[in-house]
């Protein structure tokens, strides 16, 4: 069984940063593809990012050019960057792991997630 445990979330005013760690349980982790989704009231599902074993990425359009997705195998650990906060990306943050490994930057068989962690952004 896949465990993932995020951290990091907060609070700060807009234009301001946050930096989620997402911890993965799991020997294979270097070959999952990974991702980062947010919920928030009255809104869907909302895939922000992903990361697949090859290293390559990809965002919403919502978040480009402002969050970063990245990995560190050694450490089983995932991150999501997240600069030049505004209001609307006030959400919990979930990540998300797709154990076959994903492609092109996207992963296509998600199986687990994690707890969620809640970033609120103030203006």
């Amino acid at each position: 069984e896949v465990r993932l445990v995020e951290s990091g979330g907060g609070s700060v005013q807009a234009g301001g940063s946050l930096r989620l760690s997402c911890q993965v349980s799991g020997s294979t982790y270097s070959s999952y593809c990974m991702g980062w989704f947010r919920l928030s009231s009255g809104v869907e599902r909302d895939e922000v990012a992903s990361i697949d074993s090859r290293g390559s990425t990809t965002y919403a359009d919502s978040v480009k050019g402002r969050f970063t997705i990245s990995r560190d195998n050694a450490k089983n650990t995932l991150y999501l960057q997240m600069n030049s906060l505004k209001p609307e990306d006030t959400a919990m943050y979930y990540c998300e792991a797709d154990t076959s490994g994903g492609r092109g930057g996207y992963c296509y068989s998600i199986g687990y997630w994690g707890q969620g962690t809640q970033v609120t952004v103030s203006s």
